[in-house]
């Protein structure tokens, strides 16, 4: 798990105070960080292009040009000038060596993106927007220095934004490189020093990022256990029918002992999987909402739903009038997409936004989600999963593109929904469920158009 900063000129100004750095030392180790990926992928003479602004993002390219400079056949671009006093050191040290800015050549083998960096406070002008596309086309392999040019700390991408392969970020994971949009552009994500280590560079953070280390699987330690010994999931069956199948497989796979279906008539189900038209006493986890319809009438949820067990709410329920009662509840997962997230924060009362809105700022609207419901746990799907409790935020960017098929977000409600029976806490369930339902994504070998939620379920055996 890393942590994700809003913003890291904060970090900078403590190693400064802290560590009497200054921020040539910060930037040299900068360019170092670039200029060691470069050699140990490029081949020595290799053509690398370097496009540098006129601040200090423009100021490590052009360290990083001079760093390069005797083994590669570098060009440099300065379209608008050296303007900070760093960016003209540099561009004075640079010049020493006899190399001048010259126009963009129509091709190299890496091109280097240090334009504007994570300090990017508004759209790019007309000419930035030029110079970006002029560089999307070309066909050599593409490293962003800091944060791809357009990509804003908010998250937000402009409609002409430098799409990296490889992103080398300076001290610290920017939170906004990890918003649904930003995986269109960042690429491959690498961390560079920045002249002391991280640990010492980093302070507390409400916001991480979760790694594929960070799963750890249902774990079966007691010899003389039985099926009970891993709880018994309840998941309400209501008009699609293949929906409550679905998320009951998935829990089943993932360790629930028992898993019953609940249904008001008799439904074809598979062998594996149990059928009950009562809550059974040893239910120790529901899950409701998947395909729920109008299948049952307010007095029969309320009566199923007069226990204290944990419950993971989907899809439909979020539109039910007992939505807002179920929100009262200590130990409540919701699993929506954007589209029902936007209906819970009308209902709510947080905010009465469309969907382009949400994904524009998933961040905040998710913290203001968890600060009116802190006891609640909210998995907010996407590209870039988002887990909220209370003051604690987790991204997932594990998830494949794989997963954009109807059926994929039942099986979450059914890993989810498998732990909560097992008696993981809310919080680790949606997060373990979600890194188990990213990482089969990853496991799935075939085209990536072809998964089927039991591809996917099948999957989860692997892991």
């Amino acid at each position: 798990m890393q942590n994700l900063y809003v913003e890291v000129s904060s970090l900078d100004r403590y190693s400064v105070e802290q560590y009497a750095l200054t921020e040539e030392v910060m930037m040299e180790h900068a360019a170092m960080g670039i200029e060691k990926i470069i050699r140990e992928r490029f081949p020595l003479h290799s053509s690398i292009l370097i496009v540098c602004g006129s601040g200090n993002n423009g100021a490590d390219g052009l360290a990083l040009a001079r760093l390069l400079e005797g083994d590669y056949s570098i060009s440099v671009h300065l379209p608008f000038g050296a303007r900070s006093p760093l960016c003209q050191l540099q561009y004075n040290r640079l010049t020493k060596l006899a190399l001048f800015p010259s126009e963009l050549p129509i091709s190299a083998d890496v091109i280097v993106d240090a334009l504007f960096g994570s300090g990017l406070s508004r759209p790019l002008n007309i000419e930035a927007q030029k110079i970006v596309e002029s560089l999307n086309v070309l066909k050599g392999f593409k490293i962003a220095c800091d944060i791809p040019s357009g990509l804003h700390s908010d998250g937000k991408v402009d409609l002409h934004t430098y799409k990296a392969h490889l992103t080398v970020t300076m001290g610290a994971l920017k939170r906004g490189m990890f918003s649904d949009a930003a995986k269109e552009v960042v690429g491959e994500i690498i961390v560079a020093d920045l002249g002391i280590h991280r640990s010492h560079y980093e302070l507390p953070s409400a916001w991480h990022l979760l790694e594929q280390s960070d799963l750890h699987l249902p774990v079966r330690t007691v010899t003389s256990a039985h099926k009970g010994t891993y709880g018994h999931l309840c998941v309400v069956c209501g008009e699609k029918i293949g929906a409550a199948v679905i998320a009951g497989s998935a829990a089943h796979r993932f360790g629930a002992g028992l898993v019953t279906l609940i249904s008001n008539e008799n439904v074809h189900i598979p062998y594996d999987l149990m059928q009950s038209h009562s809550l059974p006493t040893t239910t120790t986890a529901i899950a409701l909402g998947m395909g729920l319809g109008v299948e049952f009438c307010d007095k029969e949820l309320s009566a199923l739903l007069e226990n204290d067990s944990p419950i993971v709410l989907d899809a439909d329920i979020f539109a039910h009038p007992m939505f807002l009662e179920l929100l009262q509840r200590s130990n409540v997962v919701l699993t929506p997409h954007p589209k029902e997230f936007t209906q819970v924060l009308r209902i709510c009362g947080i905010a009465d936004i469309d969907v382009a809105t949400l994904q524009n700022n998933r961040f905040e609207y998710v913290e203001q989600f968890c600060n009116k419901y802190p006891n609640a746990v909210l998995v907010l799907k996407g590209s870039n999963v988002i887990i909220g409790h209370k003051d604690d935020f987790f991204i997932n960017p594990h998830g494949t593109v794989a997963l954009a098929k109807g059926g994929s977000g039942d099986v979450l409600a059914g890993l989810i929904g498998a732990l909560l029976a097992q008696g993981y806490d809310p919080l680790e369930s949606a997060v373990q469920g979600s890194l188990a339902h990213a990482i089969a994504s990853q496991k799935f070998t075939k085209n990536n158009y072809a998964l089927t939620p039991f591809d996917l379920i099948e999957s989860i055996t692997t892991l």
